[in-house]
C-alpha cells in the first residue's frame, strides 16, 4: 500500500504526552499532494509513484512541465518527486494530504542536510586534535600524520580528511509520527529532522519497521 508525501519542515517544538512527559518533534507542513504520474515496471521498467507539492504562478513553470500536469487537469506544482512502491492503490490525479498517516506509525523521513562548507577534521570527523600547552605543538586542528611507509606508499581513499561538510541526502529512519493535524496540513514525528526550517522532507513508510 503506497503511503507518501513531501513537505516542508516548519521547525522544532514540543508535546506532553499523558503522563506529562515532554517528547520533542519535528513539525512539517506536508501536502496536499497530487498524483502526477504512475509508472509502471512494463513501461517504465519501474514501478513508483509521481507526487507533486506546492502550487505555484504557471509563469514560473516551462510549458513542458504546464503541458505534463494539464494532463490530469492538475495545478502548476512546483517540485515533483518519485517514491518507488511495488503495489501503488492511488491513480493519476488523486489528492493526498497527512491523513494518510497516523499518529504511532512509523515512516522515514528524508531530507538534505545543512550544508558547513569546507570544514576541518574536528568539525568534520569529530577528531581530537593535537596538544595544546606548553609550547609543543602549533597544530592544533591538523589532522596529524596519516600516510603510511614505503608500502603503500599513498593513502588509501576513503580517508577521513578535511571537506565539505553537509549538503547530502540523509534519512531519518523509523521516525514516530507523534500528531495530525489534516486542517491545516500538519504532521509531527518524533525527534529531529534532516534540514533547515523551510528545508524540502520526504515521508513515506518506515522501510526497516
Amino acid at each position: 500500500m503506497f503511503k507518501g508525501l513531501i513537505g516542508r519542515k516548519v521547525g522544532m517544538t514540543q508535546i506532553f504526552d499523558d503522563n506529562g512527559i515532554a517528547q520533542p518533534v519535528t513539525v512539517i507542513e506536508a501536502g496536499p499532494c497530487y498524483v502526477t504520474q504512475i509508472k509502471t515496471k512494463d513501461k517504465d521498467g519501474y514501478s513508483s509513484v509521481q507526487l507533486g507539492f506546492e502550487e505555484v504562478k504557471p509563469k514560473r513553470l516551462t510549458r513542458g512541465q504546464l503541458g505534463h500536469l494539464e494532463r490530469n487537469t492538475l495545478p502548476p506544482l512546483r517540485i515533483l518527486r518519485e517514491f518507488r512502491t511495488k503495489s501503488p492503490n492511488v491513480a493519476e490525479g488523486d489528492r493526498l494530504g497527512v491523513d494518510v498517516f497516523e499518529a504511532g506509525e512509523r515512516v522515514d523521513v528524508v531530507g538534505t542536510s545543512k550544508g558547513r562548507g569546507f570544514a576541518g577534521v574536528v568539525k568534520r570527523h569529530g577528531f581530537g586534535g593535537g596538544l595544546k600547552t606548553h609550547g609543543q605543538s602549533d597544530r592544533h586542528r591538523a589532522p596529524g600524520s596519516m600516510g603510511a611507509g614505503s608500502t603503500p606508499g599513498r593513502i588509501f581513499k576513503g580517508k577521513k580528511n578535511p571537506g565539505r561538510m553537509g549538503n547530502e541526502r540523509v534519512t531519518s529512519s523509523n521516525v514516530r509520527v507523534v500528531l495530525v493535524d489534516p486542517e491545516r496540513n500538519l504532521i509531527a514525528v518524533d525527534g529531529s529532522v534532516p534540514g533547515p526550517k523551510g528545508g524540502m522532507v520526504l515521508i513515506k513508510t518506515a522501510r526497516k519497521h
